[in-house]
């Protein structure tokens, strides 16, 4: 293994870590100050085994290509990504079809997919927090759509902010500009898609994925 590869790995290793870590340290900061009563804290403490079950599955498994598919609630799942970027003070509204199927794939690499596309979407919206919306819908796959509000994204970019280490605003942006890449890469493996669309009002970000027993 030459030395670049260990280098990107650590990369990757390093950018996936910083989500579900942000995470816990909300929670944290949200627990010092004595929110542990009923539905509330029964809601942080399922982020906090979401978030240290993330961590444990990036760092003894850090290959992307890596899928382990089940069926899976696809509305559950958002909703417990976008609850866990409400705690850290993220603006994200939530919308789902009704009736939306279940879909084969790994709940853990959608989270780490839907937690990139989320912070992309506030780093690059109007405001560094936010507004952002999310929508799951359904048609021949799942959809989840990620919308900001921000400048868009000029259609000569639209395909090339997929490639690893692109940053259209390196000046800035944090990270390594590898979230994007990876998501795609986590779709992809799913058998789905994640593509971009934009206008002068904002971005959308598309991530598809098969209906479960299709």
């Amino acid at each position: 293994m030459t030395g670049s590869l260990d280098s990107d790995h650590l990369a990757v290793l390093v950018h996936e870590v910083r989500s579900p870590v942000a995470a816990l340290s909300a929670i944290a900061e949200t627990l010092v100050d004595g929110q542990l009563d009923g539905e509330t804290g029964r809601s942080l403490i399922k982020l906090v085994l979401l978030a240290c079950r993330g961590i444990e599955r990036i760092v003894t498994d850090a290959a992307v290509a890596s899928i382990r598919p089940e069926p899976v609630d696809p509305v559950d799942l958002v909703s417990d990504v976008v609850a866990a970027a409400r705690v850290r003070g993220a603006v994200v509204a939530l919308t789902a079809a009704q009736d939306v199927p279940l879909v084969h794939a790994d709940p853990a690499r959608i989270r780490q997919a839907l937690d990139n596309l989320i912070g992309n979407a506030l780093v690059h919206g109007a405001a560094a927090d936010g507004p952002v919306s999310v929508a799951v819908n359904v048609d021949a796959m799942v959809r989840i759509e990620i919308s900001d509000t921000g400048g868009g994204i000029p259609a000569g970019e639209l395909e090339r902010i997929f490639e690893p280490r692109v940053r259209l605003e390196p000046a800035a942006s944090e990270g390594a500009g590898l979230g994007l890449a990876l998501a795609r890469a986590i779709a992809e493996g799913h058998g789905g898609t994640l593509t971009a669309t934009s206008s002068d009002t904002g971005a959308t970000f598309t991530l598809s994925l098969p209906v479960h027993g299709r």
